[in-house]
């Protein structure tokens, strides 16, 4: 689906690429097939409008692997974005953002608290940002890989 207009533009499919996420897919694993409520598993979406953009990737897999396993494997694959952090949660995954164009404020990535048995590996910043959240699932896992870009007027996506 498009929307254009001349202040801004919306654009979502459903056929999201894994290389638009940064990262590879774990070897092995498959793209989660539609829920019984025809919930996609994989997602693009660009929304840009005066001053502002912002762009999520997400898709998810299955892996007969553990957690342990998987999350090995992407600890390894988020390095290439900075430092990787480790959150656990209770939940399953939630898309939290911080957005600001102020200079003096940290755009640093945290957990956002909650202990539990899924992990979050995040990488990069507040604007630049590279998960995989990781939850198990019978005798393997399911996991999501995500990026999300934001910008203000000063930058592009």
């Amino acid at each position: 689906m498009d929307i254009s207009t001349p202040l801004g533009g919306i654009h979502v499919s459903k056929g999201a690429d894994a290389a638009d996420t940064g990262l590879a897919v774990y070897p092995g694993s498959r793209l989660k097939q539609e829920d019984s409520g025809n919930s996609d598993k994989s997602a693009n979406v660009n929304i840009s409008g005066f001053g502002y953009g912002l762009k999520v990737v997400a898709l998810e897999y299955e892996s007969d692997d553990a957690p342990d396993k998987v999350i090995a494997f992407y600890k390894d694959q988020l390095k290439k974005y900075g430092n990787v952090l480790e959150c656990s949660t209770s939940d399953h995954f939630k898309l939290n953002m911080k957005y600001s164009d102020k200079s003096g404020e940290s755009h640093r990535l945290t957990c956002d608290g909650g202990n539990g048995k899924n992990i979050e590996l995040k990488a990069g910043t507040d604007e630049n940002q590279h998960i995989v959240a990781v939850e198990p699932e019978g005798k393997g896992s399911s996991f999501s890989l995500v990026y999300v870009r934001t910008h203000s007027k000063e930058a592009d996506i």
